[in-house]
């Protein structure tokens, strides 16, 4: 009788020790890009299509592409977007502005944390009411490292920004923005009418 009750003792410790523990399935953040990616695929797929055929896909990860603006929660909207059809050229414009500021060497790589903002969600963030980004035309943007691009953009705008037709600010939260919507530039207290670069 002992011996049975060893036996079984035994054979339960054994079967505790090999059972395959139970894994439970993380769910993911709906506000992830690749949740939010996964719901808007056919519209992600056409623009990023676009975008191949005007060699500019590559410029920005999709997740920075598609990024709408960083209050985007408060404002109860979606994290990214895509841009309406009509206003993808506008978006390739700035795209092809920041590729060339970054093979010349202007600036290094970039963080994006704003592109394309449709009009409602541009008011709830305080963007101007003809905000560039509410056209396609803009990026905001850190850039990486820690060299000082300020000096590097101010030369680019005053040479080469009528050019591309280049807006060009910085915020007090220090991030920097272009657009390709106006040769124009203001600075961090645009009430008071300062500018990023003067023109001459």
């Amino acid at each position: 009788m002992k011996r049975a009750l060893f036996f079984i003792f035994v054979f339960v410790l054994l079967a505790a020790c090999t059972s395959t523990p139970v894994v439970t399935k993380k769910r993911e953040d709906p506000n992830s890009f690749p949740a939010w990616q996964a719901r808007h695929k056919p519209a992600v797929e056409s623009y990023l299509r676009y975008l191949t055929a005007q060699d500019v896909a590559t410029v920005l990860p999709p997740e920075q592409l598609l990024r709408s603006a960083s209050d985007w929660e408060k404002c109860s909207a979606d994290p990214f977007a895509v841009p309406p059809r009509q206003q993808w050229s506008a978006a390739v414009s700035v795209l092809r502005l920041l590729r060339y500021l970054q093979l010349t060497g202007v600036i290094g790589s970039v963080e994006i944390y704003s592109a394309y903002r449709n009009p409602v969600l541009n008011a709830c963030a305080g963007g101007a009411e003809k905000s560039a980004h509410a056209r396609s035309f803009a990026l905001d943007f850190r850039v990486q490292g820690t060299v000082d691009p300020t000096d590097a953009l101010c030369d680019f705008w005053r040479t080469q920004g009528v050019l591309w037709n280049m807006g060009y600010a910085r915020y007090p939260s220090g991030r920097i923005h272009i657009d390709t919507a106006g040769h124009r530039t203001w600075g961090i207290d645009p009430i008071s009418g300062s500018v990023a670069c003067r023109r001459f």
